[in-house]
């Protein structure tokens, strides 16, 4: 424990309106304001610092966000230089420097075929701004499209909280309230193999999950704008890992019968799977990407939308026409924030940063197998550095806990105790650590999170 510069009084002070004036996100107040808050005053590298001295080290990088580490010097220099010179200035019939870098730097690491860039600040809107984008493509191509109106999203998925994101979401707990005020799409399952919906086995199934997506597209085509994925792993659904093969089948279902492809690489993106994007283990070629949390790095909000010259052609036209894209966000395109990124894309080429993950990938993988004897773990998912460790009452049966037991929260602040920070999803305990975490760091995430499940899952 480090000394903390504030006095008793401070510290109280902050905790006592932490509970009576902040409303936390996806936090049940009640029972926040019943314990006592963890306030993190400052990070270095993979640790996190609260306002007590404690340290604590970051197993989710600060909600799938940090990749380099916290005070990465290279981002935060370029921070510093860019609101030397402005801090903001509008993208509405403007441009700034910053922008148009990062708008180049973003087209040469995406998937091939995307080339134009629209900016915004958060992962929902990243895909808001998607959703609307498909759906004006088909109302401008040609009399014949305009009945193009839906969309196709799968179970289990998640795309953000606005609206339109929520409408293409499919996770009860998080979408079910607000059901009235959304459109309604077409579903399909989600290849969730550990509880297959056709109680089937992986290795002989053939992919049956594509044959329900082809279903919906052969009968429904004429109405679809797009289909919309998170590709290769459903992060909020519990890192739900796709099998092999299921990513490029339905890529090429789209094609087939003229759909566009949307991907919502929010959580993938930016070296989380392995691969600079997720869509590289496939070598998927979408219509549409939306990208945000490791953009920056961790430190500023910023979301980019990308499509192909193909989408972006339908909207050109004299502006009698209308064919704009009248959608803008205030600070679209902040200089600070494209700064920050431009830094952190710099850092991956610099550093080598995705050749040197890859034997970190696989020390995680080889502690991962250690949990193949713990009797509470039903299965162990893992892609690059996502990983989703799901914890069941009856490994055999796979039974799961019940809500009122919280064993995922009760695991967390198990582990909290002794100086890690995670996140779980349910009863899911997810690992996402930094990309630069070290590998001492991951033998501790992995000693005290193993720990904390079994003192939880076996007392």
């Amino acid at each position: 424990m480090e000394k903390s510069p504030r006095t008793k009084q401070a510290l109280a002070r902050l905790q006592s309106l932490d509970t009576t004036c902040l409303w936390h996100p996806f936090t049940q107040m009640r029972d926040y304001s019943n314990s006592k808050p963890l306030i993190i005053e400052r990070g270095a590298g993979s640790w996190l610092y609260d306002i007590e001295g404690n340290k604590y080290l970051d197993g989710v990088s600060s909600l799938w966000v940090t990749v380099h580490g916290h005070r990465k010097k290279q981002i935060n220099d370029a921070i510093i230089a860019q609101v030397g010179k402005i801090c903001h200035s509008t993208l509405l019939g403007l441009s700034n420097a910053p922008a148009i870098e990062l708008a180049e730097k973003l087209v040469g690491i995406a998937p091939e075929g995307l080339t134009k860039v629209f900016y915004s600040d958060s992962g929902s809107t990243a895909v808001e701004i998607a959703l609307k984008i498909a759906y004006q493509y088909w109302q401008q191509t040609s009399r014949a499209t305009k009945k193009k109106e839906k969309f196709i999203s799968l179970t289990n998925a998640y795309h953000g909280d606005t609206i339109g994101a929520v409408s293409v979401g499919g996770i009860n707990l998080f979408h079910e309230m607000y059901r009235p005020l959304l459109f309604k799409t077409f579903n399909a399952p989600s290849p969730y193999c550990y509880r297959c919906p056709y109680d089937k086995r992986p290795s002989s199934c053939g992919l049956h999950c594509l044959n329900s997506l082809e279903d919906i597209l052969r009968n429904r085509h004429g109405e679809t704008a797009a289909f919309i994925m998170e590709p290769l792993v459903q992060g909020a659904a519990g890192m739900i890992v796709f099998p092999k093969g299921y990513c490029s089948g339905a890529r090429e279902l789209c094609s087939r019968y003229n759909v566009l492809c949307i991907v919502d690489e929010v959580a993938t993106g930016f070296g989380r799977t392995g691969c600079m994007f997720a869509c590289e283990h496939e070598n998927i070629r979408p219509d549409i990407m939306a990208i945000a949390k490791g953009i920056t790095g961790g430190t500023l909000p910023l979301a980019a939308t990308l499509a192909t010259d193909e989408v972006y052609s339908a909207f050109l036209g004299d502006v009698q026409e209308c064919k704009t894209f009248y959608h803008g966000h205030t600070y679209t395109g902040n200089p600070v924030a494209c700064a920050a990124a431009c830094a952190n894309i710099d850092i991956f080429r610099k550093e080598k940063v995705m050749s040197r993950l890859q034997p970190k990938i696989r020390q995680l993988w080889c502690r991962l197998e250690e949990l193949k004897t713990f009797k509470h773990v039903g299965q162990v998912r893992q892609c690059g550095f996502m990983v989703g460790i799901e914890l069941v009452a009856d490994g055999k049966t796979k039974k799961p806990y019940t809500p009122k037991e919280r064993i995922g929260h009760r695991v967390i602040l198990e582990a909290r105790r002794h100086g890690v920070i995670i996140r779980p999803l349910g009863d899911v305990i997810v690992l996402m650590p930094p990309l630069a975490i070290r590998e001492k760091e991951i033998d501790t995430l992995c000693s005290v999170v193993f720990d904390a499940i079994r003192t939880v899952t076996e007392q």
